[in-house]
C-alpha cells in the first residue's frame, strides 16, 4: 500500500478568487508552493491534488477548461523539479448531494481504489472545514493551512467542534512539518560519474 499526501488547489496551491479560478490566467501559485511541492516530490508520498470545482455544473466553465489549467499547474510544478501524480475533482453543485464533493470523503476513497493508498498513512493538507471533515471520514491525517480562507474556517471548525488536526501558516509549513515529523527521507539526486 502505498502512502499519499492530498492536497487541496484553491488557497492553497493557488490564490483563492471569490470569482473562482477560470482560466490558467487567473491561476496565481501562492509564494512558496512550488519549493514545498518539490521539496515533497522528492519523498516517497504520493502527490495527489483534490478540489470542489463546482464551476463546471454551474455553467461558468466546461470541464475541458478546468482540466486544461490542471495541465498547465502540473507542468509549471514539473518546471520547478515537483511532481503532481493526479488530480481528481467534483464538479458538482453543492445541491447535488454528490459523494465526491468534500466534505463528503469520495474523492478521497476513489484515489485509495485505483492506486492503492493506505489512507490512514496518508495526510491531506487543506484551507476548509469541508478539508478537515472529509480526510476524517477518510481517516488521513490533517493539516489546515492559514493560507486562502484558512484562519476564517479554522474558526468554522472550532465552532463546530472540529479537531484533530494540525495546523500551519501555508503549505510550506505544512510539508516541512509532516516530513519532519514521518522522518520521511528525501530522494536526492544521485550524481553519476561521467570517468572524466
Amino acid at each position: 500500500m502505498q502512502r499519499a499526501v492530498f492536497i487541496d488547489r484553491d488557497g492553497v496551491i493557488c490564490r483563492n478568487r471569490k470569482d473562482h479560478v477560470k482560466s490558467w490566467e487567473e491561476f496565481v501559485f501562492l509564494p512558496g508552493v512550488l519549493n514545498a511541492l518539490a521539496r515533497l516530490s522528492r519523498s516517497d508520498f504520493l502527490v495527489i491534488v483534490i478540489t470542489n470545482q463546482a464551476i463546471i455544473n454551474r455553467g461558468i466553465v466546461p470541464a475541458d477548461v478546468v482540466e486544461d489549467i490542471h495541465r498547465r499547474m502540473i507542468r509549471a510544478v514539473e518546471s520547478a523539479g515537483g511532481r503532481i501524480d493526479r488530480v481528481l475533482y467534483c464538479p458538482h453543485r453543492p445541491d447535488e448531494n454528490c459523494g465526491c464533493r468534500k466534505p463528503q470523503p469520495g474523492l478521497l476513497l476513489q484515489a485509495a481504489r485505483e492506486m492503492g493508498i493506505d489512507l490512514i498513512q496518508s495526510w491531506l493538507i487543506g484551507d476548509a472545514l469541508s478539508d478537515m471533515v472529509a480526510a476524517r471520514r477518510a481517516g488521513c491525517q490533517r493539516y489546515m493551512v492559514l493560507t486562502g480562507r484558512g484562519w476564517q474556517e479554522l474558526v468554522r471548525c472550532w465552532r463546530n467542534g472540529e479537531q484533530g488536526f494540525r495546523v500551519a501558516l501555508d503549505l510550506n509549513g505544512a510539508v516541512r512539518s509532516l516530513l519532519r515529523m514521518e522522518q520521511v527521507p528525501e530522494r536526492v539526486p544521485v550524481p553519476v560519474w561521467d570517468g572524466r
